[in-house]
């Protein structure tokens, strides 16, 4: 009698912890978890006092969301629905003749996504029941995975009854990219490349990688291209449209990139997608900002070769950029320096970081991370008088809102002159007429190209003048281009 009195005073001890527990556990499961632990101690503690530690454990595993999964963890629980099921991979197991089996699956909720490794028996399971959008009840394992953090799933059931607000979609925006995700597809422009570099390995192979920065009306990211993956880097340029398949997100120096390696790729598509940058003014600068500026080059300078203190050879160039608030000169560092670019094209900088450079004067540093768009010269206004300029912003609607710079004032002006170039009442000159064109010289090359503040002219002429000089150029005007009889 005295032995059940005793084992009911255990069993209500043990409910009790029970209902101070907030966990989705059931009152067997509970009572289980405490056996064991008792039968673990070997006697040390009575029941109260493992039903005690249980609910400790139990309560440290659960977590609010997948944002709050972490590698130290021992075990973890969540609820999260499945945004993505990969194929099963099979491997070999050091000293067994049976091969493992694991299946990746994609699972998110509202603060963030994570991958949850399925194996063996679980992996077959997975494949025959799980679909896409359902919504699970995991128990596992977190670590640190390629990819970011994982979960080696021990336990999982169906919750049809909890709602997550999390889409599931075949393609990304920039926008909706989140630490950890795995499996994206994303579409979007071109804005800058690099070259292809190689790289040893700890094990002595030889590695490749390459990046671009990608853009959609969401923002823009950097891609970066692995191993077999980084030569499809080289296929394209900017202005190009492009998926991203199979990409995973990471994080580097507190940004977000998408990395792709043999199991992803790089594909042309025939697609509209727009970018629209949200560049600075150039006289808005301050010293310490990252910003992304654009406008017209005004002088570009040699390319210069340095030896860095780690005996490697660098290499910058520095040009100097005008928008319609002023002007800034830019250093590119690196292959930055390798960009193709010269006095009179329209070229759009982001991330570059404000310094103080010489004589105080304000700089934009441009490094590895930062992307250097040449612009299509055909996009804006100032390329040039022909009608036809005022039609090329459609031909590249992402690119083209970079001629912009920023500024409102500087964009009411392009569609002024556009309009101008084709309204037969306008001041632009008809062709055979002879003109007089005073502007500062942007391009010495052959044509000469002028700017006078509000637009560019062609100049054909043997004269020789400088990047910088104002001149006059007087002569007759074809085919949008001033015939120069008379410079000085």
């Amino acid at each position: 009698m005295r032995g059940l009195l005793m084992n009911e005073h255990r069993m209500s001890d043990i409910e009790g912890v029970y209902e101070d527990l907030e966990a989705d556990v059931s009152l067997e499961e509970f009572r289980e978890a405490v056996e064991e632990k008792v039968e673990q101690m070997g006697g040390l503690a009575d029941e109260e006092t493992a039903a005690m530690l249980i609910a400790h454990e139990v309560g440290e595993s659960e977590v609010g969301g997948v944002a709050d999964v972490e590698p130290g963890m021992e075990e973890a629980k969540f609820v999260a629905k499945v945004i993505d099921i990969g194929e099963m991979r099979t491997f070999e197991r050091d000293g067994e003749d049976e091969d493992g089996r694991v299946v990746n699956v994609e699972v998110a909720d509202e603060t963030g996504s994570i991958r949850a490794a399925f194996w063996d028996e679980h992996a077959e399971a997975t494949l025959e029941e799980l679909e896409e959008g359902q919504v699970l009840r995991i128990k596992g394992r977190p670590k640190e995975g390629f990819s970011g953090v994982e979960v080696s799933v021990d336990d999982v059931e169906p919750d049809p009854d909890t709602e997550i607000d999390v889409q599931v979609s075949d393609t990304h925006t920039v926008e909706a990219l989140s630490l950890g995700l795995s499996s994206v597809n994303l579409v979007g422009v071109v804005l800058d490349t690099d070259t292809v570099r190689t790289f040893d390995r700890d094990d002595g192979s030889e590695g490749k990688v390459a990046n671009l920065v990608v853009g959609d009306s969401t923002g823009r990211i950097r891609v970066t291209m692995w191993d077999e993956r980084a030569e499809q880097v080289t296929e394209f340029e900017a202005g190009d449209t492009v998926e991203v398949v199979d990409g995973y997100v990471r994080e580097r120096d507190g940004s977000l990139e998408l990395h792709v390696g043999n199991r992803g790729a790089l594909e042309a598509v025939d697609a509209d997608v727009e970018y629209v940058p949200e560049n600075v003014p150039i006289e808005d600068v301050e010293i310490g900002q990252t910003v992304d500026i654009a406008g017209v080059v005004r002088s570009a300078d040699p390319k210069r070769t340095f030896d860095r203190d780690d005996g490697s050879e660098g290499q910058v160039r520095n040009v100097r950029v005008q928008d319609a608030t002023g002007d800034i000169r830019v250093a590119l560092w690196g292959s930055k320096a390798d960009t193709d670019l010269g006095p009179g094209d329209e070229v759009a900088l982001a991330d570059v970081e404000i310094q103080d450079g010489w004589q105080d004067d304000l700089e934009a540093s441009a490094g590895w991370q930062s992307t250097v768009t040449v612009l299509d010269s055909e996009a804006g206004s100032s390329a040039g008088t022909d009608d036809d300029d005022a039609d090329g912003d459609d031909g590249n609607a992402g690119l083209s809102s970079f001629a912009a710079g920023g500024n409102e004032s500087s964009a009411a002006e392009d569609e002024s002159s556009a309009d101008d170039g084709g309204d037969a009442g306008s001041d632009e000159p008809e062709p055979g007429e002879e003109i007089e064109f005073t502007g500062v010289v942007v391009q010495a090359g052959d044509p000469i190209v002028l700017d006078d503040g509000e637009t560019t002219m062609s100049v054909a002429t043997d004269a020789s003048v400088g990047l910088g000089e104002e001149i006059t150029a007087r002569g007759v005007v074809r085919d949008g281009r001033l015939e120069a009889s008379d410079v000085f």
